[in-house]
């Protein structure tokens, strides 16, 4: 690393807050022996922990709940085309989602490792885990691009769609999807290296800027305005991408400017370098296949759903682009949790990592608590914002009364999933979610669906089922401790 390079590495640390982490010395004993202790390191104090918990989830909090806000415009608008417009795109998202799988997973252990070099103080080596992620991604998303934009309409009709034009718009928003899909991938590898070393604010302001030109690329394209053609659910989906480069832009700009800790220059010669991009891959893999088994769990099921016709799955998708707001409180609680487990045992710190985890969850548990309230007496309210279709209102409110109850389970569930992928603990993760929603969630669904003949219920009670039975073991696998002794080599 240059002269040049280190003093804007230093310039970056000093203009970083101190976490809590950095008031206790490196190396202390762990006394819970390996199981999972309430009591505070010494000289730690709950205020210095949900001072840093809160510094670092308040940016992705934001960022996240506004993209998916945006998501929910995005699905408010395309629905004044109609129910066909909301299955079209809702049948998209599995399959885009399964084309995501490989680099979100590598990410996964880019976030862990950048955590861990960053907790040790090594620049030089967080830095290198950027550039091998890069590559991995580019990679990846390449290959994803050009096979699902090849395959997109066989990918809609396999998802369920009905009727010739939910099938023919789903595959026009599909394809225009595959064509955005590189910039979306490496935009999300400078995020996750970003969150890795606890840089979250900047990760929020260019995502905000990407959120702001999808809903005016919306306005202006789905239904023609300012002189432009009227694109319908292509305008939705071109208007996504073109705010999907302004963030990749915009990220790479904070790279290679080099302020956030990580720096990514292009004249330094790129080679592979196997030591890192095996520990990417060793952390990630567990990931890939735990996202594959989720994804391949949420086509089965997502076809059960699409089986009951078009306006119960347009029902059905108004209920989960909604229920995608509240993973955003446990998104964004993770995002802490990932990054102060990471760096706390770099550090040798593992007592430091749980005390942040627990104290996630606890906040996280509040937030959820907020949630349910509104979704259970306001479901009708937000519903109606989708629709004026009396009998999708009806069913959607019910069904938000099912995603009030599972909200503290849910963000219970993705912050302490955090913690234990910020250990590179991902093997545990990957078995759970293989367990729940690969089997139960779709199997249940069935049974309830063709069996008992509860319709779009049936199959959301198989969605809380699994929500609850996947809490209660990511907190077994937590509360064992077992994540505290992963060794990064």
């Amino acid at each position: 690393m240059s002269k040049v390079q280190q003093d804007q590495m230093e310039t970056g640390e000093k203009a970083h807050r101190r976490l809590a982490l950095d008031l206790v010395e490196t190396g202390t004993e762990d006394t819970g022996e390996g199981r999972v202790s309430r009591k505070l390191p010494e000289g730690i104090t709950s205020s210095l922990l949900y001072s840093d918990i809160i510094r670092l989830a308040w940016p992705s909090l934001l960022e996240l709940t506004l993209t998916q806000l945006t998501s929910m415009v995005d699905l408010m608008m395309v629905g004044g085309l109609g129910a066909w417009a909301i299955t079209a795109v809702g049948l998209t998202t599995q399959p885009k989602f399964l084309l995501m799988t490989m680099f979100i997973a590598m990410n996964v252990g880019a976030t862990a490792l950048v955590a861990r070099y960053r907790g040790a103080g090594e620049p030089k080596k967080a830095n290198e885990i950027l550039r091998q992620a890069l590559f991995l991604t580019f990679t990846l998303s390449l290959v994803s691009s050009i096979v699902g934009y090849i395959f997109s309409e066989d990918m809609v009709r396999f998802m369920g769609a009905s009727d010739p034009e939910t099938l023919a718009g789903g595959t026009v928003y599909l394809k225009i999807q595959m064509v955005g899909l590189v910039p979306l991938a490496l935009t999300s590898t400078f995020t996750a290296t970003l969150r890795g070393v606890g840089h979250t604010r900047v990760a929020m302001i260019y995502n905000l800027a990407a959120n702001l030109v999808n809903v005016v690329g919306n306005y202006v394209l789905i239904n023609g305005h300012f002189g432009f053609p009227r694109l319908e659910v292509a305008g939705a989906s071109l208007a996504t991408i073109i705010g999907q480069l302004a963030a990749f832009v915009m990220a790479l700009s904070v790279v290679l400017k080099g302020d956030h800790y990580l720096h990514l220059q292009f004249k330094e010669r790129f080679r592979i370098q196997w030591n890192h991009m095996r520990n990417i891959i060793h952390i990630g893999i567990p990931s890939m296949l735990e996202q594959l088994a989720m994804r391949a769990g949420v086509i089965v099921y997502a076809r059960t759903v699409a089986s009951l016709g078009t306006a119960v799955y347009a029902t059905h998708q108004i209920g989960m682009n909604i229920q995608a707001l509240s993973f955003m409180t446990g998104q964004a609680f993770a995002v802490s949790a990932t990054s102060l487990v990471g760096q706390s045992l770099g550090k040798k710190r593992p007592d430091m990592a749980q005390s942040y985890s627990n104290h996630t969850r606890r906040i996280g548990m509040i937030t959820s608590l907020i949630l349910a309230a509104i979704f259970f007496f306001f479901g009708r309210q937000i519903v109606s914002l989708y629709t004026n279709e009396p009998e999708i209102i009806a069913q959607g409110a019910r069904i938000l009364k099912l995603v009030a109850l599972v909200q503290p389970f849910q963000s219970s569930q993705f912050i302490l999933a955090g913690a234990l992928r910020g250990a590179g603990d991902t093997r545990a993760t990957m078995v759970i979610t293989f367990l729940t929603v690969m089997l139960v969630r779709p199997i249940l669904a069935l049974i309830l669906i063709n069996q008992f003949h509860w319709g779009l219920d049936g199959a959301w009670v198989a969605l809380v089922t699994d929500q609850v039975l996947r809490s209660g073991l990511v907190l077994l696998r937590y509360n064992s401790g077992k994540w505290k002794n992963i060794k990064i080599k």
